[in-house]
């Protein structure tokens, strides 16, 4: 019953820290009181201050520093990936990915190896073969795709990308089974010459054919 009590409590403690954060009560990077301090503030016990401490840490609010303390590391709660995508339409998405990969294909372009090439270079023949059903279709496209965004060599544009292809995927099956597809042989093409250019270690242009290709899908949605 105790463990049953204290969550609500702990939870409402996180929500009145973090309004006080919010309220601009501590800036970003100050120090927290200590919890003999936050204890009697928020009506609660220092176990559940503890807590709810935990909770906003957990959330990327705040974070404990061994020895020296609980930090403001966040002004404000982030949405998570998932929520954020399943909220945006296919457009928003687009969007994001050429901010992604239009950048991941300058990166390529100057870091890939060759067995990145190699692997780009399956990829690219992988999609141009034909396919049974558009689920194969788009499967390709992404695989292409991403093996672009890993010979850039940048961790965090790989996971941006990996967060989005749930959600881009699903969004170009309904997209192709209500349009008519564009030109396979453009299409095609269009990722022919972004690989060209990764290989050719030519940055700027690995980034416009990047772009280009994906203001085209963008414009087609329009």
């Amino acid at each position: 019953m105790d463990q049953v009590q204290r969550a609500p409590l702990a939870e409402r403690a996180a929500s009145l820290l973090l309004e006080r954060i919010r309220a601009g009560e501590w800036k970003l990077g100050q120090k927290l009181p200590g919890e003999t301090t936050l204890a009697p503030q928020l009506g609660v016990g220092r176990s559940t201050v503890r807590e709810a401490i935990r909770e906003l840490a957990g959330k990327g609010v705040l974070q404990s520093r061994q020895g020296a303390g609980v930090f403001v590391t966040a002004l404000d709660v982030t949405e998570d990936w998932d929520t954020v995508l399943r909220r945006a339409d296919i457009i928003a998405v687009i969007e994001a990915r050429i901010a992604i990969e239009s950048e991941a294909a300058f990166l390529a372009a100057e870091r890939r190896t060759p067995a990145d090439l190699r692997a780009i270079r399956r990829a690219l023949a992988a999609r141009g073969e034909p396919h049974r059903d558009i689920e194969s279709l788009v499967d390709a496209d992404m695989v292409f795709h991403r093996r672009v965004v890993a010979a850039a060599h940048n961790e965090i544009l790989l996971e941006l990308f990996d967060s989005f292809v749930p959600r881009l995927r699903q969004a170009m099956i309904e997209m192709l089974r209500i349009r008519p597809a564009p030109s396979g042989e453009r299409d095609h093409d269009a990722h022919a010459v972004l690989a060209d250019a990764i290989a050719g270690h030519d940055g700027d242009a690995a980034a416009r054919h990047s772009r280009a290709h994906l203001d085209s899908l963008k414009e087609s949605l329009a």
